[in-house]
């Protein structure tokens, strides 16, 4: 057993390249709260409050990250509802491949970064609904 016990993500970090378009989406659409970054730090950054001491990060960069599967996941407690929401702000929604007990979808932000919008019916239970076996 290892002698490192993780309790939860502390925070993720995604690279944006235009502060006004990316705080309008953060905080007009997904509707997050932005807080102040340290003091100590000397580069653009944008931080957002989530739950439970977890924190999304923004930070400035001259060139958007590349397109690929790479996301952060948002849960929800409505999922149709959430749909709903990103439809009435013309975000395009992404569908995506089934998860037992789940609904889920993607969506994009300014930059193109993936994020995941998630409802969980059930707790996800590995012994029910994971592979028969790891990778």
């Amino acid at each position: 057993m290892s002698g490192i016990r993780f309790t939860h993500i502390d925070h993720c970090s995604v690279l944006i390249t235009d502060l006004a378009k990316a705080r309008a989406f953060y905080v007009g659409v997904l509707g997050l709260t932005e807080i102040p970054k340290p003091k100590t730090f000397d580069f653009v950054a944008l931080w957002f409050r989530l739950a439970d001491g977890q924190t999304l990060h923004l930070l400035q960069k001259p060139q958007p990250d590349t397109r690929s599967p790479r996301h952060f996941a948002l849960r929800v407690p409505d999922v149709g509802a959430a749909r709903e929401h990103f439809r009435a702000h013309r975000v395009e929604i992404q569908e995506t491949g089934p998860i037992p007990h789940c609904d889920r979808f993607f969506v994009f932000d300014p930059d193109g970064n993936r994020i995941e919008i998630i409802q969980w019916m059930e707790p996800y239970d590995p012994a029910e609904s994971g592979a028969a076996r790891l990778d």
